[in-house]
C-alpha cells in the first residue's frame, strides 16, 4: 500500500518562501516540491501537450517513488467523443516515454455532457488502452450521481476493467457564498456533484476541493478520514490530492489532513528561509 499525496500543481505565486525555496528559480520549484509531496495532478497536459525535453526535464527533477498523475489531453476527452481516439492516446503516452516509471495514474476527465449514452463508447476506449499503465476516469454528467441504473452501468464498467473512479469532494468550496474572487471563480469553474465513496479498483483517487482557509475545511474531513484508513489497510494506492480555492493555502491543508491521518510531512524548503526573515510559516 501507499499514500500518495499531492496537489493540483508544483508552482504557485504564495509558495515560495513557504512550500518551494525563497528565490527558487521556476526550473527548481518540481524539485522543492518533491522533497515534500509524492505526487502531483498533471494538468497542464489536458490544455497543452509538453515538448519531449520538458517531460525528460520533469523525470530528472523527482526522485523514483514520485508519481504523476497526468490528465489525457482534451482533445481526446472532450473533443472526440472518445471516437478514433486510439492514436492520439498511443501518441501522448510515448510522449510520457521518460516518466513511465513514475506514472500513478492517467486520468481521462470527461465533461458534463458525457452520458450514459457514451458508455458503448467508454467501453471500447477502455478495451484499446495499453495495459501496462493505471487509469482514472472522472465523471461529471448528473446521471452518474442519481444511484439509478446509469451510474450501476458505470461501475460495473469500471470495476470489471479495473478502473479507479475518481472521487470529487466539492462540499467544502460550496458550502459558502461567493464572498471573494477566488471563491467566484472556483465556483464558476467546479462541478458541484454528490460525493459517491467507492473504490472501483486497486488506486482509489481523491480530489478535495476546499476552502481557502485550511481551518474552514475542517468539518468536511472526518466522514472521509475511515474511507482512506480503510482503502490503506487493505493494500491499496491512495492518491489524494487537495486543491483550495486559490491553491495559495493548498499546502497547509494537506498539511492538516496528513496529520489527520497520523503522519508527518517532510520539511518545506522554504520554511527556513521564512524562519530566517523572522516570519511565521501559513
Amino acid at each position: 500500500m501507499s499514500l500518495y499525496l499531492g496537489l493540483p500543481q508544483w508552482s504557485h505565486p504564495a509558495w515560495p518562501g513557504q512550500l518551494l525555496g525563497l528565490g527558487a528559480k521556476p526550473a527548481e520549484h518540481l524539485a522543492h516540491y518533491a522533497t515534500v509531496f509524492n505526487s502531483v495532478e498533471g494538468n497542464t497536459t489536458f490544455y497543452a501537450l509538453p515538448t519531449p525535453d520538458t517531460v525528460q526535464r520533469w523525470a530528472d527533477a523527482v526522485p523514483a517513488g514520485f508519481r504523476f498523475n497526468f490528465k489525457f489531453p482534451q482533445t481526446i476527452s472532450h473533443q472526440s467523443d472518445l471516437v478514433s481516439a486510439a492514436k492520439p492516446v498511443a501518441d501522448f503516452i510515448h510522449l510520457l516515454t521518460p516518466l513511465h516509471d513514475k506514472l500513478g495514474l492517467l486520468t481521462l476527465q470527461l465533461p458534463a455532457r458525457f452520458g450514459p449514452d457514451g458508455l458503448a463508447r467508454l467501453a471500447a476506449f477502455i478495451e484499446r488502452l495499453p495495459r501496462a499503465f493505471r487509469y482514472a476516469i472522472e465523471v461529471r454528467h448528473p446521471d452518474f450521481f442519481a444511484k439509478g441504473e446509469a451510474e450501476r452501468a458505470l461501475n460495473r464498467l469500471l470495476i470489471t476493467t479495473g478502473i479507479n473512479r475518481v472521487m470529487l469532494d466539492s462540499r467544502p468550496l460550496f458550502s459558502v457564498a461567493p464572498t471573494s474572487a477566488a471563491l467566484v471563480d472556483a465556483q464558476g469553474k467546479k462541478p458541484r456533484l454528490p460525493v459517491h465513496l467507492l473504490a472501483t479498483a486497486s488506486a482509489p483517487m481523491v480530489r478535495f476541493i476546499g476552502l481557502p482557509h485550511p481551518a474552514a475545511n475542517h468539518p468536511f474531513l472526518p466522514s472521509w478520514l475511515p474511507h482512506w484508513r480503510r482503502w490503506l489497510a487493505e493494500g491499496k494506492d491512495l492518491y489524494l490530492y487537495i486543491h483550495t480555492a486559490d491553491n495559495a493555502q493548498a499546502p497547509e491543508l494537506a498539511r492538516q489532513i496528513i496529520r489527520l491521518l497520523g503522519e508527518e510531512m517532510a520539511p518545506w524548503p522554504g520554511e527556513n528561509d521564512r524562519a530566517r526573515q523572522g516570519a511565521l510559516p501559513f
